[in-house]
Order: C-alpha cells, then sequence, then structure tokens
C-alpha cells in the first residue's frame, strides 16, 4: 500500500492533473471515478490506483493484466484526485493519436472548434456531438486541453468513443476537407443565413469560435456559408456548446 504523499506514482498522478505539459511529455492523462474508469478501453490503461476504502469495499477489483496496480491509504488519495469526493479509483491513461482522415466517412458530419476556452463547453460538445451522430470533432491548439481532467469528466464517456483531432493549422486542416468536397458552415453573429436553410446530408463542418469573441475573420472566411441561430429576447449569443448542439441536432433531423 502507498501511505506517503511523496511517492513518486502519486507526484506523477499530480502532475499529470495539474500540468498539460506533463500530459504532452509523458503522452498520457488521468481518469477519475468508477464509471469513466469503466468506460475507458482496456488497452489505453497504464496504471490503476485505488483508495484502502475502496479496496475495502471492493477486495476482489483488479485491473486488466499487465496494469500497474497500487492501492493508496485514504489521505494520500484525497491529495491525488481532483474531485471535491474521490470516488476512490485514479487511472492513468495513455493519450490517442486519431488523423484528419479518422473523422472521415461517406458522407462526415465535424464540428470545428477555435479557441474554445471552457473545459465545460467542450465535453458538452463531445456529448452532444456523439449523441447527434458526428463522426469526429476538430480543434485549434489554442483550444482548452481535451486531456484537462473536467473536460474528460465533462465529456461523460464520449471522450473515448468519438475521434477528435487538434490541429496545428485550423485554416489549412478546413481547406484541405473542402478541397475533398466537404461544406464548411461557421455559426456567426452576423451570419446570412438561419441555420435551418443549409442541407447537412452530405459532407458537413459545423465551425464553433471562442465564447466571447466568436470565430476569427479570417477562420470565418473560409466557411461556404455564415449561418445563424435567430433568437428573440435581448440575448446577443448562445453559449458555444448549446449552438453546437443546436446546429448538430438540426443535422441529425436532416439526415434522418
Amino acid at each position: 500500500m502507498i501511505t506517503s504523499r511523496g511517492n513518486s506514482a502519486v507526484r506523477g498522478v499530480i502532475a499529470l492533473i495539474k500540468k498539460p505539459k506533463e500530459r504532452e511529455l509523458k503522452d498520457a492523462f488521468v481518469i477519475e471515478g468508477i464509471r469513466m474508469y469503466r468506460e475507458v478501453p482496456e488497452e489505453m490503461l497504464r496504471e490503476v490506483y485505488i483508495s484502502d476504502r475502496f479496496y475495502k469495499k471492493h477486495p476482489s477489483f483488479r485491473p486488466p493484466a499487465g496494469v500497474r496496480f497500487e492501492v493508496v491509504a485514504d489521505d494520500v488519495f484525497e491529495t491525488m484526485s481532483d474531485t471535491k469526493t474521490p470516488q476512490g479509483i485514479i487511472a492513468v491513461a495513455g493519450r490517442y493519436h486519431w488523423t484528419k482522415e479518422d473523422l472521415m466517412s461517406q458522407d462526415p458530419l465535424i464540428v470545428a472548434l477555435e479557441n474554445l476556452q471552457d473545459p465545460g463547453n467542450l465535453g458538452t460538445i463531445f456529448r452532444s456531438a456523439e449523441a447527434a451522430g458526428a463522426t469526429g470533432i476538430l480543434m485549434d491548439a489554442a483550444t482548452c486541453d481535451v486531456y484537462n481532467p473536467k473536460v474528460i469528466r465533462a465529456t461523460m464517456g464520449a471522450v473515448f468513443r468519438l475521434p477528435f483531432v487538434i490541429a496545428d493549422d485550423l485554416g489549412q486542416a478546413l481547406s484541405e476537407y473542402r478541397q475533398q468536397g466537404i461544406a464548411v458552415y461557421a455559426a456567426h453573429l452576423k451570419g446570412s443565413v438561419p441555420y435551418t436553410k443549409p442541407s447537412y446530408k452530405e459532407g458537413s463542418i459545423l465551425l464553433i469560435g471562442n465564447e466571447g469573441n466568436g470565430l476569427s475573420d479570417e477562420i470565418a472566411e473560409i466557411a461556404d456559408e455564415r449561418i445563424r441561430i435567430p433568437m428573440k429576447g435581448k440575448a446577443e449569443s448562445l453559449n458555444a456548446s448549446v449552438a453546437a448542439s443546436v446546429l448538430l441536432f438540426e443535422a441529425m433531423r436532416q439526415r434522418g
């Protein structure tokens, strides 16, 4: 049993939780909670840690063969956890390495994100994209880290099932998709086309921008059309994840 906060494994997990550069260096990220543990593919697991309290309740618990497994004293486990009420299980998993081709299908439906900053928004978009039948998510490097524990929790497991790509150059990636015949629709406050007018039945990319500033002019200019969601009242815009969800489910409705 690990009983010291200074244990190298404990410090390693804490570093992965708190430091994006550490996650990149180790090519790994942290999963917490029994539900998320059950969702992660077995082949991705590297390490599993359970609290002493969890072990006493589930003495027969074991991870897949070949995965490092440790029981951790309750007080030490609490220092490892990123949540206020730890569920008693933390896992370290290897990161994904999807490519732009993995987002494709016969008629792909891709959500593209520019400079999205809120972990809750990003996680919610993953959930909505999966529920609406999207084939993947494309995001720029300025978007918040998808391996942030808050994002992972907010996806409710969708991050393990929906391909995603972090593009070094979002504009170039969008242009490459357009060259393959995929239409790009930018959600934009100055959009002249109601979001229900275009047909999303064939290959489509739905482009969503930063929560406060929307899309940059450079990225918005790549779109085939700028679309808008009509609104009543005095609200100037919708939450980014709400806007993405509205567009996604319109695409699903059209696709039957």
